[in-house]
């Protein structure tokens, strides 16, 4: 019997083998469980407070587009003109008053 004990300590896939495989599969069990713990944290941060949540009603959000749309629809985007911002070694006020009366 003792033997077979010692045989079986000098066996390099029981001394190492065995180990690692449930390092690696034991690791992932427990790393599911953490990452669990991230995710539902996260689920918690993205929920709304109820009295802003009261304050902003989903069914008023198309409404709230279309009256965006309206005042953009206004606007006269035919004419303007591209006016390159500055670099970093020029100064910025003096270059774009330049380019605006150009």
């Amino acid at each position: 019997m003792w033997r077979k004990i010692a045989a079986l300590q000098k066996n390099k896939t029981i001394k190492y083998g065995i180990p690692m495989v449930l390092l690696v599969v034991g690791g992932s069990f427990g790393l599911r469980e953490f990452t669990q713990i991230r995710y539902d944290e996260q689920k918690i941060k993205k929920k709304l407070d109820p009295a802003l949540e009261a304050r902003v009603n989903v069914q008023n959000q198309s409404v709230i587009l279309n009256e965006e749309y309206e005042k953009l629809k206004g606007l006269n985007i035919d004419d303007w003109k591209n006016i390159r911002g500055p670099r970093p070694w020029e100064d910025s006020r003096v270059y774009q008053d330049q380019q605006r009366t150009q």
